[in-house]
């Protein structure tokens, strides 16, 4: 069979010029390169309709609903037990043992202050201690002797009533020098920081080296449990606020809305913001592992009373989203004589409420989604 007969002029023209030899050699692996593809080609194909059925997603009915009137502000998290430590002695900070981060024990000591003076107030303390009960020994035994004196009629009874005077006050005396010794003590003790309770250093306000002021804070210290959510509500939204049938938080970083072990409101208003401070105490196992000033969610449902219009809401868990877009997973027909499918479609959504997403925008009563947007969207996912 000659390289002709096999190939039409067209594609034997394609074969750049070369030998008779070589060029005869090109054409007949270009013949069995084709012959194979044909006979590869001819064997049987596994049609699309012929593979395993795609996962069944359960689906949902989209209808407009009454829901609770909601209210959704911005929180932040803060530590119940938060302290700004000052200094309650002037004098150089000499230590400064701790910096922002360092995990606490109650009772340990923070930073030092130069206390050389309040030390020389001690001993200067001590040393009138001392003094003081000598001269109250003294005056007791002047008192024992004028006394016996008196009882065998050597000395007049004034003489006795001196020595007793005396002796009262030599008591008084050491009662005094104990009182100054413990006010020295006190104010060497002013001198040193220590942790009121286990915690971290949230804050320096100060370095080694500079001079502390009485009332100058140096420190903040915070312990990590228990942690509450702040809020504040405007005080024309009180009235909802105070009649929600619950109150929710959305911890930081995660979708899961939980309800607080309690709640207080501050009983005033801000004259200049005009708002009321709520605060949430979170669960110990909420607030595991959430740190201060932080950013929360604060929802507060309304009762059926205050239910307000109709609107279309979709489960949270049936929204995808993927950075800017927002969308859900809709019920579509693939085709005449073929199952249904689903087609992704973007939706623009409103208030979070207690059932549910509102939709502003790309759906309708009628609609079905799918609750599981990430099984539907795999190959062949039908709704089930």
């Amino acid at each position: 069979m000659s390289a002709r007969s096999v190939f039409p002029a067209a594609v034997v023209a394609l074969v750049p010029p070369m030998s008779p030899f070589v060029r005869r050699r090109a054409l007949s692996l270009l013949a069995w390169g084709l012959a194979g593809t044909a006979v590869l080609g001819a064997g049987p194909v596994r049609s699309q309709s012929g593979d395993a059925s795609g996962p069944q997603v359960p689906v949902m009915a989209l209808g407009a609903q009454s829901v609770g009137a909601t209210l959704t502000l911005d929180g932040s998290l803060q530590a119940v037990r938060q302290s700004v430590l000052s200094a309650q002695a002037s004098g150089r900070i000499a230590t400064l043992a701790v910096k922002a981060g360092d995990r606490v024990k109650a009772g340990q000591v923070l930073a030092v202050i130069d206390d050389r003076a309040t030390q020389a107030g001690v001993a200067q303390a001590q040393a009138g201690v001392a003094q003081a009960q000598a001269n109250l020994a003294n005056a007791k035994a002047a008192y024992e002797r004028t006394k016996e004196l008196r009882a065998q009629g050597f000395v007049a009874q004034a003489a006795l009533d001196s020595a007793l005077a005396q002796y009262r006050a030599a008591e008084a005396g050491v009662a005094a020098a104990r009182a100054g010794q413990t006010q020295a003590s006190v104010a060497q003790g002013f001198t040193r920081l220590t942790a009121p309770w286990d915690g971290w250093v949230l804050a320096t306000h100060a370095e080694a080296g500079a001079l502390a002021m009485p009332g100058a804070p140096l420190l903040t210290v915070y312990a990590p449990q228990p942690i509450r959510a702040v809020v504040h509500v405007p005080a024309s939204q009180q009235p909802l606020a105070s009649q929600a049938q619950r109150v929710e938080v959305q911890l930081p970083g995660t979708d899961r809305w939980v309800s607080p072990a309690s709640q207080s409101t501050v009983p005033a208003a801000d004259p200049v913001s005009q708002t009321v401070e709520w605060r949430l105490n979170l669960g110990e196992a909420d607030g595991a592992g959430q740190v201060p000033g932080r950013q929360v969610k604060v929802r507060f449902v309304g009762s059926a009373a205050q239910a307000t219009p109709q609107r279309l809401v979709v489960p949270a868990t049936a929204l995808l989203r993927r950075g800017e877009l927002t969308g859900v997973y809709v019920v579509t027909a693939r085709g005449e004589g073929q199952a249904e499918g689903f087609a992704l479609r973007a939706v623009r959504t409103g208030a979070s409420h207690g059932v549910g997403v509102e939709v502003l925008a790309g759906l309708k009563a009628g609609d079905r989604v799918a609750l599981d947007p990430v099984r539907a969207g795999l190959a062949r996912a039908r709704p089930q």
